[in-house]
């Protein structure tokens, strides 16, 4: 392909969106990124420096130095980082820069796989596939508590289902690129889904568009 080929995926918090687009980002052997990253980087970018989080130009300048290739997971998922990250995404500045950034990332050729909150509907709404991963809130705080059982922490189920559904309403109730499916997205619900079968789906609806794409190219 000339152009890159660019699959977005949306969804609210532990939708298995994450896990869903490193699959497919691997078996197709396309670029990933996860966008919610972009934003726990900066926030660290400014914790690090001992800079204050509730001055958006500052941010904003952060922001825009941001590497792409140096983001990392496990650090960036420790909980003081996610909670600078959720005041600073509310920063339009921030958000411009950063989704200039992850358009940029989503041009590398052969593909790129981006999920977040917005990518269908403003990071790359023309992208050919858009895929919505939602489930329901007590089976993602379910996975969630599982999840930080398992890592050997401890958690309450009614604390981790709370903190879910908060997230959900800030997600979907802020004023700026409000987390929401495309017209055109594919919805997967993995409530009763295993990753597998929420894989072969994907799957299925990226072939479908990928042969479109060869049919128009060759035409």
């Amino acid at each position: 392909m000339s152009a890159s080929f660019t699959i977005a995926i949306d969804g609210p918090a532990a939708a298995g969106k994450g896990t869903l687009s490193r699959l497919i980002a691997s078996h197709y052997g396309f670029h990933h990124l996860d966008t919610g990253l972009t934003y726990r980087a900066t926030a660290k970018a400014l914790l690090d420096a001992g800079l204050p989080l509730d001055d958006e130009g500052i941010a904003e300048t952060i922001a825009r130095r941001l590497d792409l290739s140096g983001l990392d997971r496990a650090t960036l998922a420790r909980h003081e980082i996610g909670e600078a990250a959720s005041r600073i995404a509310v920063m339009p500045a921030v958000r411009r820069a950063l989704v200039e950034a992850q358009r940029r990332f989503a041009a590398k050729l052969p593909g790129t796989v981006l999920d977040g909150r917005d990518i269908g509907t403003v990071v790359c709404p023309n992208a050919p596939v858009k895929l919505y991963v939602t489930a329901s809130p007590e089976v993602r705080a379910k996975r969630r508590f599982d999840e930080i059982i398992a890592g050997g922490g401890s958690a309450v189920f009614d604390d981790v289902f709370a903190d879910v559904r908060k997230r959900d309403d800030r997600d979907m109730g802020r004023a700026d690129s409000p987390l929401r499916p495309a017209a055109d997205a594919h919805l997967l619900d993995t409530s009763e889904m295993s990753i597998e079968a929420a894989f072969q789906a994907a799957r299925d609806i990226v072939d479908d568009a990928l042969t479109q794409e060869q049919r128009s190219g060759s035409r």
